[in-house]
């Protein structure tokens, strides 16, 4: 049953955490126990694991928690089928008034489930609350510069459409939409999800509740995961033209931007290594742009095709 402030005064609603993971077995550890810490009572909440055919440890390290968390868990797996699928399996099996949404490499303050659904139950017009990104201790300059960017970038514009990664869904919103695309090969179906919300009349905001990523091990990863993104972006531009400008999306405007951020995350954290931000943002959109390309490529058999 879904205990809602609008039906029980003074009774607070069920959240679930939705965990979908592939390969997480080097950080799924420290995310399950920040989400173990929340300050919010454990018994009107419940996680959904959606483990898409990992071949690591994350289904043991899945299970030796599940067995002993205070916590109502559901377990799924399947072969790889992408991010749109796994997050739909979280919908479709929610018991929650709100989805918070939790990426393998997440780290949860004590009071994020808390603050995010004090926020939510107050706006009822509001469908997704966006995280804020937080700095951590990185263990190397890849993960230390991708952290750095995002803080400054948001500390200087914010997103306007936020990712899932420590954001709230309401759950009554999402379904409305029909929940994500499936058909979106990469990622960014969270992008196209939350303009679709927007589009159906529902408020989307972000920067609610801060957040913590553990950053990846080594400039290969980060650079597959720029690939990764941009494949991802190629749909969802071709389905809504005008949810990100392309030139925009440029190298050389990358890197002027990175210039910007570089001083603000200078002046946030004093460390003079924050200028070499744009050499890493050359090097993550160079990626992108490959990837773009490629989904481009894969799709219509012709670069300049459209």
């Amino acid at each position: 049953m879904k205990l809602t402030s609008d039906k029980h005064k003074g009774m607070k609603p069920i959240v679930t955490i939705g965990v979908c993971v592939r390969n997480s077995a080097s950080t799924l550890r420290e995310t399950i126990e920040s989400i173990i810490s929340q300050t919010y009572p454990h018994e009107l909440m419940e996680v959904i694991f959606v483990d898409d055919g990992s071949e690591d440890e994350t289904p043991l390290i899945i299970d030796a928690y599940a067995s002993k968390m205070d916590i109502k868990v559901k377990i799924f797996r399947h072969k790889w089928k992408g991010l749109g699928f796994s997050r739909n399996v979280v919908v479709k099996n929610a018991g929650g008034k709100y989805i918070i949404w939790i990426d393998g490499d997440i780290i949860l303050p004590k009071d994020h489930v808390k603050n995010q659904v004090e926020f939510m139950e107050k706006n009822p017009e509001v469908a997704i609350s966006g995280g804020s990104y937080g700095m951590l201790d990185q263990s190397t300059l890849s993960a230390f510069l991708d952290n750095v960017e995002y803080v400054a970038y948001r500390f200087k514009s914010g997103i306007n459409m936020p990712g899932t990664g420590g954001a709230t869904y309401r759950v009554q919103a999402i379904k409305q939409v029909g929940g994500f695309d499936e058909n979106i090969k990469g990622s960014c179906e969270d992008i196209d999800a939350a303009y679709r919300v927007k589009l159906a009349g529902w408020l989307v905001v972000r920067d609610k509740a801060l957040f913590y990523a553990r950053g990846k091990k080594n400039w290969k990863d980060y650079w597959s995961h720029a690939v990764w993104h941009g494949y991802g972006a190629h749909y969802v531009k071709h389905k809504f033209n005008n949810i990100f400008s392309l030139p925009k999306m440029t190298i050389i405007a990358a890197f002027l931007n990175s210039i910007i951020y570089s001083v603000i995350a200078y002046g946030i954290l004093k460390k003079k290594k924050v200028f070499l931000l744009p050499l890493y943002s050359i090097f993550k959109n160079a990626g992108w742009w490959i990837g773009f390309f490629k989904a481009h490529i894969d799709e219509y058999g012709h670069i300049f095709e459209t």
